[in-house]
């Protein structure tokens, strides 16, 4: 889904974002999904006896943590499957010192498994389920969302290619390859309603953190949370926005790639300020930015009514090497 200049873009401005954080965070508090343990203190990163090991999950480090504290996850290779919400004075940092949440490349999923016996046959290669969550669903084949064919309001399922598919009145249709069930794949739908919440919070820096699988939004900066910075966030295949933005909230995204929502990779809504540095917002999906109010800057200039797409311009150097590439 993102390129390698993509990827590059991202770890060049990240580098400078955990300088910072790593500088201005107070307390540091650990946290590994596979070795960790809830009634641990988070002080170490590694498991010990005298339970000072690091916690199991993000929620029980935003349990111990204040403003200014610093919390490590561990990129286990499983992901963190939970849904945690950033909320409060206690929370909150100072721009000096905020709040970080550094993601060291893990993974918060918001999906589960689809039973096999949930899937029911349509017609011909087609079959369906129909999910707890309806809005805004998202299919995972695994692990990655296959291609989906958008419905209009109203109308039936007509045709599906092999392994793409849609969502209808609250049934989630796919199209099995010649001689296949669905029990023959590894499919996943969204069962987490949203991946970070943040309300009535300030100074909150996340970083370098993959957020995806959720059945409405990635990050949902929602209401009163200021000072908001997201770095090096990709945030995919969530049901409807990758990131968003607004009731009079602040936010800086910064070096994240969003793509692969359901309806908009960054959706703003009334009185919220957004800035978008160096960031790329695809239009695979669904509009790049859908624009519901808001003010929101690209790169420091103020931007209105929407883009299929965003993408930072590359160095005059990089297009050269680039030209060079393709004429070889």
């Amino acid at each position: 889904m993102f390129t390698s200049k993509a990827r590059v873009i991202v770890a060049g401005c990240l580098m400078c974002v955990l300088v910072c954080c790593h500088k201005a965070a107070g307390r540091e508090i650990y946290v590994n999904n596979l070795t960790g343990d809830d009634r641990c203190s988070g002080a170490n990163s590694i498991a010990a006896a005298d339970l000072t090991g690091p916690v199991r999950t993000i929620a029980r480090a935003l349990q111990l943590a204040n403003g200014g504290d610093r919390i490590i996850l561990a990129a286990t290779g499983e992901p963190y499957r939970e849904s945690i919400s950033i909320v409060g004075l206690r929370l909150s940092g100072t721009r000096q010192r905020p709040l970080v949440i550094e993601g060291n490349g893990a993974v918060l999923d918001g999906s589960q498994p689809v039973p096999p016996e949930a899937w029911e046959h349509y017609r011909g290669a087609i079959f369906r389920f129909r999910p707890t969550r309806k809005a805004w669903q998202q299919l995972f084949l695994e692990g990655k969302p296959p291609v989906r064919v958008p419905v209009p309001p109203g109308r039936t399922v007509t045709e599906l290619d092999t392994l793409q598919w849609c969502l209808v009145e609250g049934w989630l249709y796919f199209c099995v390859e010649k001689d296949k069930l669905p029990a023959d794949y590894n499919l996943s739908c969204a069962a987490l309603q949203t991946g970070i919440t943040l309300y009535q919070v300030d100074n909150v820096a996340i970083v370098d953190l993959t957020v995806q699988g959720f059945q409405q939004d990635g990050i949902n900066v929602f209401n009163n949370a200021r000072g908001v910075y997201l770095a090096g966030i990709i945030s995919r295949g969530n049901g409807r926005s990758g990131i968003t933005v607004g009731g009079a909230s602040s936010a800086v995204i910064e070096a994240c790639l969003l793509g692969n929502n359901g309806k908009a990779q960054l959706l703003t809504l009334p009185y919220c300020e957004v800035q978008i540095v160096n960031s790329r917002l695809l239009g695979n999906t669904a509009p790049g930015w859908v624009d519901k109010g808001g003010r929101v800057y690209w790169n420091g200039q103020q931007i209105r009514g929407g883009r299929d797409q965003l993408q930072p311009p590359e160095p005059p150097q990089q297009r050269q090497d680039d030209q060079q590439a393709d004429q070889q």
